[in-house]
């Protein structure tokens, strides 16, 4: 009787993680001007802690400028792939320090660089699991983009006509992965430095969270592509500035956006 009740006890806990497992988390729906709010809160940390916030915006302008240089200077475009794809992978990580930096702040302690580093560990599997996966999503962006190049025209000056079905198959390609980009990681990363969830449970939250929140979502969102351009017109310099206000502004989206314990009233 005792081992049959040990054994039944054993059985509903692995359902109950089955369960859990890709569960999503309940989410808030927010006004069109949030986006705005959150730039505005965003603003207010970085002046309130602006040493380490710069620093991790240095971080972020470094790395694009150096794959600049590395090309130019080698006159050698290989190196731009694997550039990319290492700064897709230790870009979000990075990022993390940042949500760190807002979160202390919330809670009215004062941000140290010790704290800040080791948030990039709280959720380790999670986060380089998320990381890995931007970059196989851009690496599969490459291999469609090549596939696509097969319809450009052979001829050296084509004409509008002859580029329609190249520009509208490129275009329709790089629409749908940005909005499952975007949809993906809208809100993971902030959750799994947070909630410690796994990654599956993130995902499906994040995805809930943008579907639920079209409009503002698409306000963010390009709100960071005019944020990203800037900063990539500026050889990069502007990302000393616009990565730290995204990253610590994202961190408010999700405090508004995905249900907490301890909901704060965000517009």
């Amino acid at each position: 009787m005792a081992s049959s009740h040990i054994e039944n006890k054993a059985n509903k806990q692995q359902r109950i993680r089955k369960r859990e497992f890709s569960r999503a988390i309940d989410v808030n729906t927010v006004s069109n001007s949030a986006p705005f709010h959150w730039l505005s809160l965003a603003i207010k940390d970085l002046i309130n802690s602006p040493l380490i916030s710069l620093s991790y915006g240095i971080v972020f302008s470094i790395i694009p400028v150096a794959i600049c240089f590395l090309v130019i200077s080698t006159n050698n475009h290989l190196y731009i792939l694997p550039s990319i794809v290492a700064f897709s992978l230790i870009g979000p990580v990075f990022a993390t320090g940042l949500y760190d930096v807002a979160w202390e702040l919330e809670k009215g302690h004062r941000p140290t660089f010790k704290h800040s580093f080791m948030s990039m560990f709280r959720n380790p599997v999670g986060e380089w699991g998320f990381a890995l996966l931007l970059v196989i999503i851009m690496i599969a962006w490459m291999r469609i983009a090549s596939l696509i190049h097969v319809f450009y025209p052979s001829n050296i000056n084509p004409t509008v006509e002859e580029l329609i079905t190249f520009l509208g198959m490129g275009i329709s390609a790089g629409a749908i992965i940005s909005v499952v980009v975007f949809s993906l990681s809208a809100f993971t990363p902030q959750i799994m430095v947070e909630r410690r969830v796994d990654i599956m449970t993130a995902l499906t939250t994040s995805v809930k969270a943008v579907n639920a929140n079209v409009v503002p979502m698409l306000i963010w969102s390009t709100i960071i592509i005019a944020m990203i351009t800037f900063s990539v017109l500026t050889l990069g310099l502007g990302f000393i500035i616009t990565m730290p206000i995204l990253a610590l502004a994202s961190w408010h989206a999700y405090i508004a956006v995905i249900k907490t314990k301890r909901q704060r009233h965000y517009e």
